[in-house]
């Protein structure tokens, strides 16, 4: 018998005013897997994600997410599936006047109101701890290197234990000591927390180490699926072109 996927998507369009971005994509995720989206720039990549949470209204299509069609629910309905959904964004989009503790704080109080400030410190400690960076608790954004950014928005993802994540070109401007690290700690992630994920990238070493799965968009759709080896010997020019 063969596991429902957690992310189910069919027919998903998306135009720009006369610009068609998305032109019919299919895909599913299954539960534990990490997907990577490559392709080039402009291929709706980003834009794909971003429908998959509702940050983009899609104009044709069906996203199952847990089961229900993300493009069917209400306002507050689609807030409940976010909940549970994180969403790493490519420039980390930490609040710049607010430090570490108080980044993840503030993402915590919005997500779980009835927590005690004990429980909600508690829960920053450990977050950073798996990130390694519990002794930047108290730094303020501007104090922090390319590579802390996106581990605070890695951490600040993780506190609300989300089911699901999805990581927008999460090693983009990174040194690749850096990106290395990062994908390392996508891992960690997925096996620590035993979440599901997309990630978004144009950084190939990222892709290779944290995909279990890799597609390529071209032209608004899939045009190949399959692990980094299979990939790399397709017979398609323009396929093997992301692996020279």
């Amino acid at each position: 018998m063969t596991a429902t996927p957690l992310i189910a998507v069919t027919n998903l369009r998306k135009s720009f005013g006369t610009n068609e971005v998305l032109k019919g994509v299919n895909f599913s995720v299954n539960e534990g897997e990490n997907l990577v989206i490559l392709g080039r720039s402009g291929s709706g990549k980003s834009v794909t994600i971003k429908c998959l949470v509702g940050l983009i209204p899609t104009d044709e299509g069906e996203m199952k997410v847990f089961g229900t069609d993300v493009a069917q629910l209400s306002y507050q309905e689609l807030n409940e599936i976010r909940l549970r959904i994180g969403f790493l964004f490519q420039g980390g989009a930490l609040y710049d006047s607010m430090s570490v503790r108080d980044n993840l704080s503030f993402t915590l109080k919005h997500h779980s109101p009835k927590l005690s400030n004990e429980e909600v410190q508690t829960r920053i400690l450990e977050v950073l701890e798996n990130v390694g960076l519990a002794e930047s608790i108290d730094k303020m954004p501007s104090e922090l290197s390319g590579g802390m950014v996106k581990r605070t928005a890695v951490a600040r993802t993780l506190i609300i234990k989300p089911e699901i994540i999805l990581y927008d070109e999460p090693t983009a401007g990174l040194d690749t000591i850096t990106s290395r690290e990062i994908s390392d700690l996508i891992l960690a992630v997925q096996k620590k927390y035993k979440t599901t994920s997309i990630i978004i990238t144009h950084d190939m070493a990222c892709a290779k180490s944290t995909g279990n799965r890799i597609m390529i968009l071209k032209d608004g759709v899939i045009n190949a699926a399959g692990t980094y080896d299979e990939l790399e010997k397709s017979s398609d020019e323009w396929v093997r072109s992301f692996f020279i």
